[in-house]
């Protein structure tokens, strides 16, 4: 334990700028994902045909190893942080696309077709009506993504990628040295914490945008 506090208080400054890249890389990732699950969800939910393609395209990304993935990725884009949130988003997209076609295919009819019978056209009963009602499982998948992208975000370090995964590569390159388990351990300690943080930030941003309606 003291070797492990003797590390944190000596690299305090590195762990502090290491922490704000992973958070930052996840935190584009799920704001792109979100959008492009969201998108192709609106357009296919519809659609019992659609639904299942998407949702199994999705499928067959997220089967793909990381490190797979990546070394698909790196001849196109290169090293660092292009490959990095490229990955994020396309393992984000099923949580947030599924819950997406989930929660729009549960609105119940009688509510759009009395947002039509008011006037409102197709965009707007999406915009107005739909994704409101959908909107607590869209969050829900968006929590998902989150929480497991934070630790596949670690993998990245192998692409260069920002954040505390080459803490933990560089402690385990150095296996036998005082400092190794300390600087994995801390990198590790730190992907579980900020995971949490973030994931309760999701949950107080649900309770500011979800109607008392619809969470009762």
């Amino acid at each position: 334990m003291d070797a492990l506090w003797s590390f944190i208080v000596d690299h305090r400054h590195q762990l502090m700028t290491d922490s704000y890249l992973h958070v930052s890389a996840v935190v584009q990732a799920i704001a792109i994902a979100s959008v492009v699950a969201v998108l192709i969800g609106a357009l296919v939910h519809r659609s019992p045909l659609g639904s299942a393609a998407a949702t199994a395209t999705a499928s067959i990304i997220l089967t793909i190893p990381s490190f797979a993935l990546l070394g698909i990725l790196i001849p196109v884009l290169g090293l660092g942080v292009p490959p990095t949130i490229t990955a994020l988003v396309l393992y984000a997209l099923l949580p947030i696309l599924r819950n997406t076609i989930v929660g729009l295919s549960a609105v119940d009819p009688a509510v759009t077709d009395a947002a039509r019978g008011v006037g409102m056209n197709r965009l707007r009963v999406l915009a107005r009506i739909e994704l409101p009602l959908a909107w607590p499982a869209i969050l829900a998948g968006m929590r998902i993504s989150t929480q497991m992208i934070m630790g596949i975000l670690a993998i990245a370090a192998y692409a260069k990628g920002p954040g505390l995964g080459n803490l933990i590569f560089s402690g385990l390159a150095r296996l036998g040295t005082p400092t190794a388990v300390p600087q994995a351990l801390t990198g590790t300690v730190l992907i579980v914490v900020l995971a949490l943080l973030l994931d309760a930030l999701l949950v107080l941003a649900g309770r500011l945008t979800t109607s008392g309606g619809i969470r009762a």
